[in-house]
Protein backbone atom coordinates (compact mmCIF):
# COMPACT_ATOMS: atom_id res chain seq x y z
CA UNK A 1 0.00 0.00 0.00
CA UNK A 2 1.07 3.53 -0.98
CA UNK A 3 1.52 5.78 2.00
CA UNK A 4 -0.60 8.81 1.77
CA UNK A 5 1.59 12.15 2.07
CA UNK A 6 0.72 14.42 4.53
CA UNK A 7 1.01 18.17 3.86
CA UNK A 8 1.43 20.54 6.61
CA UNK A 9 1.09 23.80 6.03
CA UNK A 10 -0.42 24.62 9.34
CA UNK A 11 0.18 22.94 12.72
CA UNK A 12 -2.53 23.99 15.94
CA UNK A 13 -0.54 23.75 19.06
CA UNK A 14 -2.12 23.28 21.98
CA UNK A 15 -0.01 24.77 25.40
CA UNK A 16 -0.42 26.12 28.75
CA UNK A 17 -0.94 29.88 29.26
CA UNK A 18 0.03 30.06 33.29
CA UNK A 19 3.04 32.20 33.79
CA UNK A 20 5.63 31.28 36.39
CA UNK A 21 6.36 28.06 35.02
CA UNK A 22 9.85 26.65 34.71
CA UNK A 23 12.10 28.54 32.10
CA UNK A 24 12.85 25.18 30.02
CA UNK A 25 9.44 24.50 29.46
CA UNK A 26 9.21 28.18 27.54
CA UNK A 27 12.45 28.12 25.75
CA UNK A 28 10.48 24.79 24.21
CA UNK A 29 7.81 26.49 23.20
CA UNK A 30 10.08 29.30 21.46
CA UNK A 31 11.54 26.41 19.69
CA UNK A 32 9.13 25.21 18.69
CA UNK A 33 7.47 27.99 16.95
CA UNK A 34 10.99 29.01 15.24
CA UNK A 35 11.01 24.83 13.96
CA UNK A 36 7.43 25.98 12.88
CA UNK A 37 8.68 29.50 11.27
CA UNK A 38 11.88 27.56 9.52
CA UNK A 39 9.78 24.86 8.05
CA UNK A 40 7.36 27.52 6.66
CA UNK A 41 4.48 25.98 8.36
CA UNK A 42 1.75 28.65 9.69
CA UNK A 43 1.17 28.53 13.60
CA UNK A 44 -2.27 28.28 14.24
CA UNK A 45 -2.55 28.93 18.49
CA UNK A 46 -5.11 30.20 21.12
CA UNK A 47 -4.34 33.60 20.33
CA UNK A 48 -3.03 34.75 23.49
CA UNK A 49 -0.19 36.50 24.74
CA UNK A 50 1.06 34.48 28.32
CA UNK A 51 2.55 31.25 29.34
CA UNK A 52 3.81 28.84 26.69
CA UNK A 53 1.15 30.50 24.55
CA UNK A 54 3.32 33.57 24.07
CA UNK A 55 6.55 31.89 24.00
CA UNK A 56 5.21 29.75 20.90
CA UNK A 57 3.75 32.77 19.16
CA UNK A 58 6.95 35.11 19.42
CA UNK A 59 9.17 32.30 18.62
CA UNK A 60 7.43 31.90 15.40
CA UNK A 61 7.50 35.72 14.72
CA UNK A 62 10.56 35.65 15.83
CA UNK A 63 11.89 33.49 12.89
CA UNK A 64 9.66 35.77 10.06
CA UNK A 65 7.04 32.98 10.29
CA UNK A 66 3.13 32.97 9.71
CA UNK A 67 0.87 33.21 12.98
CA UNK A 68 -2.64 33.01 13.37
CA UNK A 69 -4.71 32.99 16.57
CA UNK A 70 -7.78 32.35 17.48
CA UNK A 71 -9.21 33.48 20.48
CA UNK A 72 -12.24 33.57 22.56
CA UNK A 73 -14.19 37.34 23.04
CA UNK A 74 -14.09 37.09 26.24
CA UNK A 75 -10.13 36.76 26.78
CA UNK A 76 -9.54 39.43 24.04
CA UNK A 77 -8.17 41.90 26.44
CA UNK A 78 -4.71 43.73 26.56
CA UNK A 79 -3.47 41.46 29.40
CA UNK A 80 -4.48 38.29 27.62
CA UNK A 81 -4.22 38.39 23.81
CA UNK A 82 -1.12 38.34 21.99
CA UNK A 83 -0.94 41.79 19.08
CA UNK A 84 1.43 41.37 17.31
CA UNK A 85 -0.03 37.82 15.11
CA UNK A 86 -0.19 37.59 12.06
CA UNK A 87 -3.98 37.40 12.38
CA UNK A 88 -6.07 37.07 15.15
CA UNK A 89 -9.88 35.92 14.90
CA UNK A 90 -12.10 36.01 17.73
CA UNK A 91 -15.07 33.66 18.37
CA UNK A 92 -17.76 34.39 20.59
CA UNK A 93 -17.65 30.64 22.54
CA UNK A 94 -14.76 28.52 23.64
CA UNK A 95 -16.35 25.58 21.25
CA UNK A 96 -16.78 28.42 18.25
CA UNK A 97 -12.42 28.43 19.52
CA UNK A 98 -12.09 24.84 19.35
CA UNK A 99 -13.58 23.93 16.01
CA UNK A 100 -12.13 27.17 14.33
CA UNK A 101 -8.39 26.13 15.29
CA UNK A 102 -8.64 22.36 14.28
CA UNK A 103 -10.51 23.35 11.10
CA UNK A 104 -7.46 25.67 10.05
CA UNK A 105 -4.73 23.16 10.74
CA UNK A 106 -3.50 20.47 8.69
CA UNK A 107 -1.87 18.70 11.94
CA UNK A 108 -1.91 18.93 16.65
CA UNK A 109 0.98 19.22 18.66
CA UNK A 110 0.17 19.46 22.24
CA UNK A 111 2.79 21.52 24.60
CA UNK A 112 2.90 21.02 28.71
CA UNK A 113 -0.34 22.29 29.55
CA UNK A 114 -3.09 22.32 31.92
CA UNK A 115 -6.71 21.46 31.96
CA UNK A 116 -7.36 23.16 28.53
CA UNK A 117 -4.49 21.78 27.19
CA UNK A 118 -4.98 18.33 27.67
CA UNK A 119 -9.16 18.99 26.81
CA UNK A 120 -7.88 20.21 23.46
CA UNK A 121 -5.45 17.06 23.26
CA UNK A 122 -8.13 14.54 23.82
CA UNK A 123 -10.81 15.75 21.42
CA UNK A 124 -8.33 15.74 18.79
CA UNK A 125 -7.81 12.71 19.50
CA UNK A 126 -10.77 11.36 20.19
CA UNK A 127 -12.14 12.68 16.87
CA UNK A 128 -9.76 10.61 14.84
CA UNK A 129 -10.70 7.32 16.76
CA UNK A 130 -14.03 7.67 14.93
CA UNK A 131 -12.82 8.77 11.85
CA UNK A 132 -13.89 12.46 11.48
CA UNK A 133 -10.23 13.57 10.62
CA UNK A 134 -6.69 11.41 9.48
CA UNK A 135 -4.51 14.43 10.72
CA UNK A 136 -1.42 13.50 12.88
CA UNK A 137 -1.64 14.01 16.25
CA UNK A 138 2.02 14.35 17.91
CA UNK A 139 2.92 15.38 21.65
CA UNK A 140 6.13 17.78 22.45
CA UNK A 141 7.49 15.74 25.81
CA UNK A 142 9.30 18.59 27.32
CA UNK A 143 11.21 17.30 30.23
CA UNK A 144 9.22 14.23 30.87
CA UNK A 145 6.57 16.37 31.00
CA UNK A 146 3.92 13.76 29.41
CA UNK A 147 5.80 10.70 31.00
CA UNK A 148 2.84 9.55 33.68
CA UNK A 149 0.31 10.38 30.39
CA UNK A 150 2.17 8.08 28.65
CA UNK A 151 2.19 5.42 31.06
CA UNK A 152 -1.38 5.69 31.28
CA UNK A 153 -2.63 5.84 27.57
CA UNK A 154 0.02 2.05 27.27
CA UNK A 155 -2.67 0.78 30.39
CA UNK A 156 -5.47 1.85 28.68
CA UNK A 157 -3.81 -0.26 25.63
CA UNK A 158 -3.55 -3.44 27.55
CA UNK A 159 -6.30 -3.08 28.98
CA UNK A 160 -8.49 -3.04 25.89
CA UNK A 161 -9.99 0.57 26.38
CA UNK A 162 -8.09 2.15 23.37
CA UNK A 163 -6.85 -0.26 20.24
CA UNK A 164 -3.15 -0.45 19.81
CA UNK A 165 -3.07 1.46 16.62
CA UNK A 166 -4.98 4.57 18.69
CA UNK A 167 -2.53 4.47 20.94
CA UNK A 168 0.36 4.22 18.33
CA UNK A 169 -1.41 6.86 16.47
CA UNK A 170 -0.06 9.74 19.29
CA UNK A 171 3.25 10.56 18.20
CA UNK A 172 5.56 11.44 20.47
CA UNK A 173 9.38 13.42 20.79
CA UNK A 174 11.28 15.70 22.54
CA UNK A 175 12.55 17.41 19.95
CA UNK A 176 10.53 19.45 17.64
CA UNK A 177 12.30 18.64 14.14
CA UNK A 178 12.00 15.02 15.24
CA UNK A 179 8.33 14.98 15.99
CA UNK A 180 7.17 17.06 12.70
CA UNK A 181 9.06 14.50 10.82
CA UNK A 182 6.55 11.49 12.41
CA UNK A 183 3.85 13.67 11.57
CA UNK A 184 4.88 14.06 7.89
CA UNK A 185 5.36 9.92 8.03
CA UNK A 186 1.90 10.17 10.03
CA UNK A 187 -0.62 7.28 8.48
CA UNK A 188 -4.35 6.81 9.84
CA UNK A 189 -5.45 3.86 11.53
CA UNK A 190 -8.69 3.33 9.06
CA UNK A 191 -8.81 -0.50 9.85
CA UNK A 192 -8.83 0.49 13.34
CA UNK A 193 -11.50 3.10 13.15
CA UNK A 194 -13.37 0.62 11.44
CA UNK A 195 -13.39 -2.28 14.01
CA UNK A 196 -13.74 0.58 16.47
CA UNK A 197 -17.18 2.19 14.44
CA UNK A 198 -18.59 -1.47 14.21
CA UNK A 199 -18.02 -2.30 18.16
Amino acid sequence: MIPDEVTLKSVCVYCGSADGIPPSYLDAARQMGMTLARRGVTLVYGGGRTGLMGAVADGALAGAGQVTGVIVESMNTHALAHDGLTHLEVTATIHQRKARMYELADGYIALPGGYGTLDELFETLTWAQIGVHEKPVGLLNVSGYYDALLEMLDRAAAEQFIFAEHRQALLCDSDPERLLEAMLKHQPAREAVQRWMRR
